[in-house]
């Protein structure tokens, strides 16, 4: 991996933690990981109704907050949605956006994506836009195929002037919360093309700038598989996220 990406290890919490237990596990996180590694960058997103109690438990960790979803609009009659500066105010400085079970149970698409980005960017909060493929697209070999025009919508008209502030997660929708995960070199393979992309679209120097994390099951037996590939910057973790122990080991891992 160039020297000049940071890794990244990002925490989905997704729908767990009550306020109570939010607080517990912020504070475990924050003594489990007082220094992180250099090189390395964490953030961890809880739900929305946690956050700002998450962020004042992590305010002596070197540990960022993002939410899990964005709504694009500033503000406005949207019951139940969450604007750019809703985030910020909670403290939040990176958001997931474009997640497999936002995109296949609410029903969102690449262009809700690409406007929950640029909302985003515009606030100056770092989106983790996801992509990734069912199993029966993988099973029909046009995953990469699949991913790529994916990218190649959620980042339509971007303008990156910083990109290290900018993410994508290639999270194989077939590995997340199953128990399979993809081999290491699956996750390269799709990785790989991203980039490509990135370069199609941004040029080849911010294509260089942008991380490109691996999600689905990653956890501390197999990160370090992952990382060791040229295009993968990091991990998006799902239930590995929900135990500090866990969660650490993968911090540190990030950082050998």
């Amino acid at each position: 991996m160039p020297s000049n990406r940071t890794r990244l290890i990002a925490g989905n919490w997704k729908m767990n933690n009550d306020v109570a237990g939010a607080a517990k596990l912020a504070d475990e996180l924050a003594c489990a990981l007082p220094e992180v590694p250099e090189g390395v960058e964490v953030v961890v997103c809880p739900p929305a109704v946690d956050l700002t109690t998450v962020n004042d438990r992590i305010q002596a960790a070197p540990i960022a907050l993002g939410g899990q979803n964005v709504y694009w609009e500033a503000s406005g009659a949207y019951t139940g949605e969450t604007s750019c500066d809703m985030l910020k105010s909670a403290g939040a400085t990176y958001c997931i956006i474009g997640h497999s079970e936002r995109r296949d149970y609410f029903h969102e698409t690449d262009e809700d994506v690409n406007r929950k980005a640029k909302a985003l960017m515009a606030a100056g909060i770092t989106p983790i836009s996801c992509c990734g493929e069912s199993l029966e697209v993988r099973e029909a070999g046009k995953h990469v195929e699949f991913v790529v025009d994916q990218i190649k919508k959620d980042t339509e008209g971007l303008e990156i002037a910083d990109p290290s502030k900018y993410v994508i997660a290639y999270e194989p929708i077939w590995a997340i919360g199953t128990g399979k995960t993809a081999t290491a070199d699956d996750a390269q393979e799709v990785c790989g093309a991203i980039r490509a992309t990135l370069v199609d679209v941004f040029g080849a120097e911010t294509a260089a700038g942008i991380r490109v994390l691996y999600g689905g099951s990653a956890k501390p037996g197999n990160i370090a598989g992952f990382l060791e590939k040229e295009d993968v910057d990091g991990a998006l973790v799902g239930g590995a996220s929900l135990k500090a122990a866990d969660f650490a080991a993968m911090v540190e891992k990030a950082g050998e």
